[in-house]
């Protein structure tokens, strides 16, 4: 089984913002940003746990990679990251692969991949699904 979750940043870390949009549809244009994920965390009902780690994945790589790329001096017009998280039945969750299509003027390729590789390993979610495969394909447009 697959489930799968996008992410649009705009902005930077602390005054951006952005959209969360899921595959059930129980996640459709819900807002995010870091007062809603730091300080006032809501949540609604009909997903389940394979999608929101998808989104939480999207999302908290978006934001990661917004905060290197400002601190660069090149921050991002766009973000749109995705997450697929898969679910083995019998044997679990074994990956969550990540997706990026990018809109960063300014920004050469090379450090666009180290930026966003850094980020891929970087970002809290990553981290806490250190038992599983974490992959990465970005485009830079």
């Amino acid at each position: 089984m697959k489930r799968s979750a996008t992410a649009v940043w705009s902005g930077d870390l602390k005054g951006g913002k952005g959209r969360l949009d899921s595959q059930s549809g129980a996640l459709s244009g819900v807002p995010y940003g870091f007062r809603g994920r730091f300080e006032d965390e809501t949540g609604r009902s009909g997903t389940n746990p394979e999608e929101l780690i998808a989104a939480a994945h999207a999302g908290c790589f978006a934001m990661q990679l917004s905060h290197f790329l400002a601190e660069n001096g090149t921050p991002a017009e766009e973000l749109r990251a995705t997450a697929e998280v898969e679910l083995v039945p019998g044997t679990g969750i074994t990956g969550s692969a990540l997706k990026l299509a990018a809109k960063v003027p300014g920004i050469d390729a090379d450090t666009f991949r180290t930026l966003a590789d850094k980020a891929k390993a970087e970002c809290p979610v990553s981290r806490a699904l250190g038992a599983i495969t974490v992959t990465l394909d970005a485009d830079l447009a």
